[in-house]
This record gives C-alpha cells, sequence and structure tokens, in this order.
C-alpha cells in the first residue's frame, strides 16, 4: 500500500516524493537514451558483419582455380548417366559404348497355388556362398511356405542372396513363384543356388530357371574394357557413369567441358555480396540535415576504412603467366553509383578466348619457380579475414567496443538505480516523520486553545 503525503497537514502536494523522483531520474533516462543509441549502432555493425561473412563465404567456395571452376557434360543420356568430381576431372571427349549390361545371378522356382497357404513341407535349405561357404537353414512348419522361406532367406545377412515371392501373371493354378537374386552383379559374385530338402510338402519345390551372373562390357575411344557392376568408376578420372542401356554397334560421344555459364553464374554472385557490402556503406552514409548520425555508422571511420580497401582490392594489379591484369579487364567494373558491374560481353569475349585468364586474374597462377601470385580473390580474402576475424578484426573490435560502452553504461545504470531507491526511501521516511510531526503539533495547538476557551474554576474566582 502507498503512503500519500502533504496537503492534510502540511499543505504539501501529495505526490512529493513522486515529482521529486521524477526529476533525479532525469540523468538515468539520458543514460538509457544513449544506451540504445549504442545499440542501433551495434545493429548495424552486426549487419555489417553478416554482409562481409557472406562474402567471405564465396571466397570460401570458390577461392582457387578448382573450385571456381564448373565442368558439364554432353552425353547420351538415354544410354548412360555422368556424375563428375570437377576437383579430378578435366575437359576432354571420349568415344563410348555399351555392349552389355551387368547382371545379377538369378533363379525361380517352380510355381505353387498360394504364397502363404500352400505347404512346402519341413526340411533345410542348403546353399555355398561366392566365397565357397555352405550353410544350411532350417524349414519349420510355421515357415512351410513361400513367404516364410523368403524370410528366412532374407534374414540372414550375411548370404549375398534375396528372396522376393512374385506372381508370374500367368492364368494357371500356380502362378506363385520364390524369386532369388543375388545382391552384386558380375561374374566374380557367381553362386550355386540353394537346393530345397523339403518332406511331406504339397508341391515339390525346387529351382526351375536361373539366369547366370555376368560382367558389363564397354567401349572407350575403341577399346573392349569389362567391369563388374553397371557403375563404372575409375575409367576416366573424376568420372563415374551409370549404365543403364546395352546397344551394340552404336556408338556415341561423351564430352566434358568447362561449364562457362556457371562459372559466369559464380562471378555475378561475387559481384552481388560485395555489392551488398557497398549498398550498406552507401545507405549509411546517405546524410542529410535530419540525419541522426548518433544512431548509425554514416560517416565512420570503419565504413570509409572498409570502402577504401575494397576500392583497392579492384583496382589492385595481379600477376598472371600473360604478364599484370586487373579485373577490370576481365569486365569487373565501377559504375556511376559506387557499385561494381560485371560487363558481359566483355567477360564472355575473354571466358570464349582464353578461360585460364579469368582463373589466373580472379585466383592467381603458380610461376615456373613454384610459387603462387595472389589473385584478385585471395586479395579478396586476406581482407575479409582481417575485418571479421577473431577475436581482432576490425567489424570485430569494434563490435567489441560497443559492447564495452553498453556494459559500462549497464554499471552506471544499476549504480544510479540503487542509490535512487535508497534516496526514495529516505524522502518517503522523511516526509512520515514531517507529517507525524505537524500532526501532533496540530494536536497540541487545539488542546491549548480548548484550554483558553473553558470557564475558569470557582477556587480561582474566590481567591
Amino acid at each position: 500500500m502507498g503512503i500519500s503525503f502533504g496537503s492534510i497537514n502540511t499543505g504539501l502536494p501529495k505526490d512529493i516524493v513522486k515529482q521529486i523522483m521524477e526529476a533525479e531520474k532525469i540523468p538515468l533516462k539520458k543514460m538509457e537514451e544513449r544506451k540504445g543509441k549504442i545499440e542501433d549502432k551495434k545493429k548495424l555493425v552486426g549487419e555489417l558483419n553478416k554482409l562481409m561473412g557472406d562474402l567471405k563465404g564465396q571466397i570460401l567456395a570458390n577461392g582457387n582455380a578448382r573450385s571456381l571452376k564448373e565442368l558439364k557434360v554432353d552425353t547420351n543420356n538415354e544410354l548412360v548417366g555422368v556424375t563428375i568430381d570437377k576437383n579430378i576431372a578435366n575437359p576432354a571427349n571420349y568415344q563410348f559404348e555399351v555392349l552389355n549390361l551387368a547382371q545379377k545371378t538369378s533363379a525361380m522356382s517352380v510355381g505353387v497355388p498360394d504364397k502363404d497357404e500352400t505347404y512346402t513341407g519341413v526340411g533345410y535349405i542348403q546353399y555355398v556362398k561366392p566365397n565357397g561357404d555352405s550353410q544350411e537353414i532350417y524349414v519349420g512348419t510355421d515357415d512351410a511356405s513361400l513367404n516364410g522361406i523368403a524370410k528366412l532367406i532374407n534374414k540372414d545377412s550375411e548370404n549375398g542372396m534375396h528372396a522376393t515371392v512374385i506372381n508370374d501373371g500367368s492364368d494357371t493354378d500356380t502362378p506363385w513363384r520364390l524369386l532369388i537374386s543375388l545382391e552384386e552383379t558380375g561374374d566374380g559374385a557367381k553362386a550355386e543356388f540353394p537346393y530345397f530338402y523339403f518332406v511331406d510338402g504339397e508341391y515339390d519345390l525346387y529351382l526351375d530357371k536361373e539366369r547366370p551372373a555376368q560382367d558389363a562390357k564397354i567401349k572407350v575411344d575403341g577399346f573392349e574394357i569389362q567391369v563388374p557392376e553397371n557403375k563404372v568408376k575409375d575409367i576416366i578420372p573424376g568420372v563415374t557413369i551409370d549404365l543403364k542401356k546395352a546397344r551394340p554397334g552404336e556408338e556415341f560421344s561423351l564430352n566434358i567441358g568447362d561449364d562457362k555459364e556457371a562459372v559466369t553464374g559464380k562471378i555475378g554472385d561475387f559481384v552481388d555480396s560485395i555489392n551488398a557490402v557497398l549498398g550498406f556503406i552507401k545507405q549509411q552514409n546517405n546524410l542529410d540535415k535530419n540525419s541522426d548520425t548518433s544512431r548509425t555508422l554514416g560517416g565512420d571511420i570503419l565504413l570509409q576504412t572498409i570502402e577504401g580497401r575494397l576500392r583497392g582490392i579492384l583496382f589492385k594489379d595481379v600477376e598472371t603467366s600473360s604478364g599484370f591484369k586487373r579485373v577490370g579487364d576481365i569486365g569487373l567494373a565501377f559504375q556511376r553509383d559506387g557499385t561494381l558491374k560485371l560487363d558481359q560481353d566483355r567477360f564472355d569475349k575473354v571466358l570464349a578466348e582464353d578461360y585460364s585468364v579469368i582463373s589466373e586474374v580472379l585466383t592467381g597462377y603458380f610461376k615456373p619457380d613454384g610459387t603462387k601470385s595472389a589473385g584478385f580473390i585471395d586479395n579478396l580474402s586476406e581482407f575479409v579475414n582481417s575485418t571479421i576475424r577473431i577475436p581482432n578484426g576490425m567489424i570485430t573490435n569494434r563490435s567489441k567496443g560497443l559492447d564495452s560502452k553498453i556494459d559500462q553504461i549497464d554499471r552506471r545504470i544499476e549504480q544510479r538505480q540503487r542509490i535512487l531507491n535508497e534516496k526514495e526511501k529516505n524522502l518517503k521516511d522523511k516526509f512520515a516523520r514531517l507529517e507525524g510531526t505537524i500532526s501532533k503539533i496540530q494536536s497540541q495547538g487545539a488542546g491549548v486553545s480548548a484550554l483558553g476557551a473553558a470557564p475558569m474554576n470557582a477556587v480561582t474566582q474566590l481567591g
């Protein structure tokens, strides 16, 4: 319950303590306001740090000739599928032919009327693994059906086989069959299929049809190669070929070339990331008479340093195998508004004439003496790291400095708040005592007045 003073006895306002404390809190509010301005600046420094981090991501993804480079494949996609490891593969053209696909050994049993109800009898299955080991599976009454046998075979994860119960689509009374396949393709995966030893079955279950395993055969530049599976690796460095269809006698090209459009897209992403930083700086420096620079980074030395360093890197000479060049020579130039632009026509012309020029300007080149020159991306990487490096990058230091100022203000606010709390308590105590004192004085005055108005004692009158 609040304590009120004044008006009744003292004649002071009832909210005298509140009024005094509001006046005392003015410096506190100013500190809060100053803290808010610093927090606004810190938020902007955080945005700049993120933009520089995004630029670093582009650098990490494309910081050398291999990572910047992209390859594409032109081939007969109906017959083969091709994936490329761009860090290993090189542009080249091959003549390719798929003679036959690799296949795994498979076998099919005779048919029975029902996959679950037809009783196959009890006994055991004996099979020989590809490594020559023999193994047996016991079949009891609970598993004496096609589905039960398939589950027992599939339960053994080490037998290298997979069993499936299928309907062969015939209109006969015995359409259900057991299909058993080895999991691997190629001649090296050949194995003896199981023998079924069952007694008392409704039907005599045995393997009726068998397809042997075989290796895939392909021709590369006219030479026949035999491979154990339909995923061909190690034939062409960095290239994996999935064989889809065999078509003997039909030769086709498998061409691996530079993906110039993808490289152009990567450079465009670089330009966008750099322009995001330059655009942020431009927005902060867009000042007028109404701008509140205490809450922004307008005119800040940090922005001036970053912008100056970026422009310096863009105009810096880069040593290449064909002499010193700048990024302007491959189509990167500033526009009137201060942002960077990729001259697509110029870039495409250089790219079409010699990709190595683009690569060396951007990522440097290895000199005959074994050393490497620093390219545009190398210089940009060094600068970006110097801005966001922990613990002493430019932006990192600025953020830490703002944090320190906020901490200082927080401590001063906390200290000031403790003093104000104590002062408010003391004021309330003082006014409470004042109220009590004035109340007593008023009570005594009333008593004296009452004595003066009363009739005189009769004894006193006789004297």
